[in-house]
């Protein structure tokens, strides 16, 4: 006789086994599996699961510098699962010291990039809509019941003809490089590798690699983040970045806060060679109140919230389903990190 076969553990939240079970059963047809729910293997360890669905309401309000104890525990009971093959997260990025250590281990760290690639880049266009039409200024005047003209020195500059630099050209930089261009600025795309010569041409973005960032700096008007953590990224925009930039240059960070040096940029703001910047990420989070960032008048924050909509949760759940989908067909899986 044949060994009966073990069945494919999977663990989730219970919402997710909620909505995804049905799904999961279709998909897996005769393959005998078991939707484990995160809660109930926490209090009874189980720690034998195969593949775990970490989705939003699993992180919570958590951020990776501050981790709630319920959260902790998930992190802890990973890490105890030696079976553990692969993790799908709600993310983008994958820099929480949890899913480096899986991966360093050799547990296959799947991400949702591009699931909130729309949302985020439509919200880092807002903040340079905002900056560029001096918003910060005029809400603080409202506040004081002043009408003040944008006249003078105070006239906004015409978008077209400004240079946008995106710092990353996956999912969220082309989109948004797509709606920069619609409206008549010039986007320079920077990027691991050199386009291929069909990108070469007049109206197309210009590419440019991480290091030749330094050349496109002077002629950047609009210096926008939005490219993950690593080892080439991590302070990328430092002090010497921030001075090769034009006097009234502009800042956007959606990427990482660990991508800016923090103190410099808030020295270049400081000493207004900097015009402004649109804020949601940060060296630490949450950002700590005694921070100077929170009182610029020429800067906008907003609490990591640039990727968050209320379509994204069924864009992951589908990514993690073509993924399951992929895994047991022992194909390989979208979206792991390398």
């Amino acid at each position: 006789m044949n060994a009966p076969i073990r069945p494919l553990r999977l663990l989730m939240s219970q919402p997710s086994i909620e909505q995804l079970g049905p799904a999961i059963s279709a998909l897996m047809g005769p393959r005998p599996h078991e939707l484990l729910a995160l809660d109930t293997a926490v209090a009874t360890q189980r720690t034998d699961a195969d593949v775990a669905f970490i989705s939003r309401e699993v992180t919570g309000t958590s951020t990776k510098h501050q981790i709630h104890p319920a959260l902790q525990r998930v992190y802890d009971l990973l890490r105890q699962s030696p079976g553990l093959k692969w993790v799908h997260i709600h993310s983008a990025g994958a820099d929480r010291q949890i899913y480096l250590d899986l991966k360093a281990r050799g547990v296959q760290i799947a991400t949702s990039s591009g699931a909130n690639a729309q949302v985020v880049a439509t919200v880092a266009l807002a903040g340079l809509l905002a900056l560029a039409r001096r918003f910060p200024g005029l809400w603080a005047e409202q506040q004081a019941r002043q009408w003040i003209p944008l006249l003078g020195e105070r006239m906004p500059r015409d978008l077209p003809g400004q240079t946008a630099t995106l710092v990353g050209w996956g999912p969220i930089g082309q989109k948004l490089g797509s709606l920069l261009q619609a409206l008549g600025l010039h986007v320079v795309a920077v990027r691991q590798h050199a386009a291929s010569p069909c990108q070469a041409t007049p109206d197309a973005v210009e590419h440019v690699t991480f290091e030749r960032l330094h050349e496109v700096l002077p002629r950047t008007d609009w210096l926008i983040l939005a490219c993950p953590l690593t080892d080439k990224t991590r302070q990328l925009v430092n002090a010497h970045t921030l001075a090769a930039l034009p006097a009234g240059a502009h800042l956007i960070n959606v990427a990482r806060g660990e991508v800016v040096d923090e103190q410099a940029l808030v020295f270049a703001l400081q000493s207004g060679h900097l015009g402004g910047a649109f804020l949601d990420v940060f060296a630490h989070e949450p950002l700590p109140t005694d921070s100077p960032l929170w009182a610029m008048p020429q800067v906008m924050v907003t609490p990591h919230a640039a990727g968050h909509s209320d379509g994204n949760e069924q864009r992951v759940r589908q990514m993690f389903l073509d993924n399951l989908r992929r895994y047991t067909a022992g194909q390989s899986l979208l979206n792991v990190v390398s």
